[in-house]
């Protein structure tokens, strides 16, 4: 055996971190792995780009010297085949091995038969960046690029002896996989946990109890990569006079270009990291994107879609249309789990990534001016994906919405991107609308509005659309007199553009009537509904919009109490509906509370109830307790009750009716007010006058405010609230 200096026995080109924390559980699986495993060992820490495997393996290294003082530990760069010759060919000289210096030796093949010898005893390998597996797998090269004396792979010149032991970092974990073979494990190595990470950080930043919230919301911005920590450690260190990590963190939350800028900068220079790598995390991140799109273009395709959506559960179907076969998608998917850069939810057909992934992602694009080429496909793929409101799509509506808000976000070039956008907000819109969702519904298809007008003109059909479903978001949250403009202004678009008897014209018309029915302008409103059922006659009386129509006329003729006539309307309209769409259908629901009303209204109570106890079970079914329309039929439930004389059952539906109206419309919503009102005339019967003065007044001061002192339901209201206080003197 050679003569081995002392001080060659430990050839790890990094000093030791005297503040290193945490990733106890991945170093003792390193260890265990060693002490369980009686023939060679191989260990490969995987993960993504900056996550900490190479301080892992410092770590590991140093304790594995202490533990062992005699044996050899030795650091060899694999990122490439000439890193990996230079450094067997720096342990020869280290070890001084004979034969080293002949221009013809194979220093492979001494420094794998040194290794190879028991008598040398125990050493440790750490191979940093095995990235490419091609590099130990492939043809053995020279610097040159032409083929050496010795052809073998490089991974024939690893020994596989029982007393060496190889340690691996990568971030590919099938080239990990690959190279590990049956002799060791992967252990994927993850982001610190919340307490490690804010260690690490402590150890860079002096943190006071006073810092420690916003300490934690900086790891947990960064999600807890420790690469990510160290550099924004960096860039307060180096701006102590001026930066705290709170003014940093409200840097880093001011947009994504800040994001981008402070994850970019250069401040932090890690002498504990191999000089090729790149220390920004963002540029760190970038080598990953660059290796995959040489090897699997499809792959970086993939990514850069998945990279404009939301981070979390980006499901399958979104990306599916990019690909004519599920071979190809996988083929496409493979790299991008091997690198960590996404990762499969359990159990759901979806992935997530890390927004420090997407971050970077969207920079490379954009160096690459590839950003706005991505930008508009994703726009696309979301315009198709999203589907109609119709509540059979709720459960894919609700699972896309997240990735439609962040695509909306973005800004196309063309107009055939903004045509796109507004497509799929007015779809997700109306989702909101019929769930109730008001105030979001309403910026959805005020963008889709705008996005329509910008792109097509406020004279174009689908610009004429979104103004009438903008007028649809305004009425129902009881914005009664902006409804009304915006309806008329879609009605006289249509008349212009359409013509008066096309159905998209008689279905604005409609929407007119049922605005201004609303306000009680009843006659105008009966006169406006009669126009359009005469122009829906021409297209066929069964037609969805006919009879959507004649409901509208039925509840108008009925609010002029002209109640036989409004109920021969509404039967029809049922009929008509149970035998054109069924009876579990949302649409049948709304004609049986239509007719529930009209017949309570006659006083048959008993069939009125059966009514709305029919359409409320159907509609807690498909749309919850909490949704507007629910709280529509539970309100009516009510007033039936009430009618009847069965107050308590009335006063515990009144009580649900108006906690749900209140936390999902408001305390001034007219039909909050409406459940007010009707709360005060169920407590007037049963002679309970100072609660029903009160809520008289609280009703009739919010109708005032909303829907002016001359509408009816205000005049009705405050007819009631003179009577109960005559009353409350009485008493």
């Amino acid at each position: 055996m050679p003569y081995v200096p002392s001080d060659a026995l430990f050839i790890v080109p990094f000093a030791r971190d005297d503040s290193f924390v945490g990733r106890e559980d991945t170093i003792t699986k390193i260890s265990e792995r060693k002490v369980a495993t009686p023939t060679h060992t191989r260990v490969a820490l995987v993960g993504l780009g900056g996550v900490g495997k190479s301080q892992i393996a410092i770590e590991y290294a140093y304790r594995f010297q202490k533990a062992n003082p005699h044996a050899l530990v030795v650091w060899i760069h694999a990122s490439n085949p000439t890193r990996f010759r230079q450094g067997y060919r720096d342990l020869a000289d280290k070890l001084l091995l004979p034969g080293r210096e002949d221009v013809k030796a194979d220093v492979l093949q001494l420094v794998h038969a040194w290794l190879s010898d028991r008598r040398n005893g125990t050493w440790l390998m750490i191979l940093d960046n095995v990235d490419d597996d091609g590099v130990f797998f492939g043809d053995h090269q020279d610097s040159t690029g032409t083929s050496a004396g010795n052809s073998r792979p490089l991974e024939s010149f690893l020994p596989q002896t029982a007393h060496g032991t190889i340690l691996i970092t990568s971030r590919n974990s099938m080239a990990a996989t690959n190279l590990v073979g049956g002799h060791g494990d992967v252990v994927q190595v993850e982001p610190m946990g919340e307490d490690e990470a804010l260690e690490l950080l402590k150890t860079r930043v002096p943190l006071d109890e006073s810092s420690q919230p916003d300490a934690k919301e900086l790891v947990d911005a960064l999600e807890c990569i420790p690469l990510a920590i160290t550099h924004a450690a960096a860039y307060i260190k180096t701006r102590a006079s001026t930066m705290t990590i709170s003014t940093y963190l409200e840097l880093f939350r001011e947009s994504e270009a800040s994001k981008v800028h402070l994850l970019s900068r250069k401040e932090l220079k890690d002498i504990r990291r191999d000089h090729s790598s790149r220390d920004a995390v963002i540029t760190t991140l970038q080598i990953s994107f660059e290796y995959i799109q040489k090897m699997e273009r499809s792959a970086a395709d993939l990514l850069a879609l998945m990279s404009m959506f939301d981070k979390q559960g980006i499901p399958y179907s979104l990306l599916q249309q990019y690909f004519t076969r599920q071979l190809e998608f996988n083929d496409a998917l493979a790299p991008l789990l091997s690198f960590s850069l996404v990762r499969a939810e359990v159990g759901t057909q979806a992935f997530t990534m890390h927004r420090l992934v997407q971050l970077s992602m969207r920079r490379w694009l954009e160096a690459e001016k590839e950003l706005h080429r991505w930008v508009k496909n994703s726009i696309l793929a979301i315009s198709a994906a999203f589907p109609s409101e119709d509540y059979q799509n709720w459960e894919q509506c609700k699972v896309l919405l997240p990735h439609l808000k962040e695509v909306l976000d973005h800004k196309p070039e063309d107009s055939e991107g903004l045509v796109g956008q507004a497509r799929s907000a007015s779809r997700a819109g109306w989702y909101l609308l019929l769930r109730g969702e008001y105030t979001a519904a309403e910026g959805l298809l005020q963008m889709s509005l705008d996005a329509r007008a910008a792109a097509l003109g406020r004279e174009h059909p689908d610009t004429l659309t979104s103004i009438l479903s903008f007028g649809d978001v305004l009425f129902w949250q009881g914005k009664y007199e902006a409804a009304e403009a915006m309806h008329r202004q879609a009605l006289q678009g249509r008349e212009r553009v359409l013509g008066r008897d096309h159905p998209d014209t008689l279905r604005s018309i409609n929407g007119l009537g049922t605005v201004l029915s609303k306000q009680g302008k009843f006659e105008e409103a009966e006169a406006i509904y009669r126009q359009a059922l005469e122009g829906h006659k021409v297209h066929g009386q069964g037609r969805p919009d006919t009879l959507h129509n004649m409901g509208s006329l039925g509840w108008v003729l009925q609010k002029q109490g002209k109640h036989e006539e409004a109920e021969a309307m509404h039967r029809q309209v049922l009929e008509e509906k149970e035998k054109l769409i069924g009876r579990e259908q949302l649409n049948t629901f709304d004609s049986m509370s239509y007719l529930g009303v009209t017949l309570s209204k006659q006083g048959k109570y008993k069939e009125a109830e059966a009514m709305h106890q029919q359409a409320l079970e159907g509609r807690m079914k498909v749309l919850g307790q909490e949704n507007p329309d629910t709280l529509r039929c539970i309100d009516n439930l009510g007033t039936v009750l009430t009618n009847q004389g069965k107050y308590e059952e009335a006063e515990a539906i009144y009580r649900q009716a108006l906690q749900g109206r209140e936390k999902v419309l408001g305390r001034e919503h007219p039909d909050t007010l409406a459940t007010v009102h009707n709360s005060a005339i169920l407590f007037h019967r049963k002679q309970l006058f100072p609660a029903a003065v009160e809520l008289y007044q609280r009703a009739y001061e919010g109708r005032v405010k909303a829907l002016g002192a001359q509408h009816p339901s205000t005049s009705r209201c405050l007819w009631h609230y003179k009577t109960a206080l005559q009353h409350e003197k009485i008493e």
